[in-house]
């Protein structure tokens, strides 16, 4: 979990999603995250995190639902929801703590 404190000791937000292939909802948030990503350029990362690959963490984060979203800034959760979002919200959303 050493990586993940690197992740999201940043000045940039960072939008987590926790998703699982296996999982439809998850696998139709993938080109709204990469949208989202796109919009958002450098100014925050996006970073999809496969619960399947990382189960120590998604328990670590008490993760019961996909998809999982999360917002980090300065290593500081900012905002958490599980479900669908569109990529204008999220967008919206991580704009809040540029």
């Amino acid at each position: 979990m050493s990586k993940f404190g690197e992740l999201i000791e940043t000045k940039l937000p960072v939008l987590l999603a926790f998703f699982a292939d296996r999982h439809e909802a998850s696998k139709e948030m993938h080109p709204i995250l990469r949208d989202a990503a796109a919009t958002l350029g450098n100014k925050a990362k996006v970073i999809k995190i496969d619960v399947d690959k990382n189960q120590e963490l998604a328990e670590a984060l008490r993760v019961k639902a996909l998809p999982t979203l999360m917002i980090y800034k300065n290593g500081e959760m900012k905002w958490r929801q599980s479900g669908e979002q569109d990529a204008n919200t999220l967008v919206e959303l991580v704009k809040e703590y540029l």
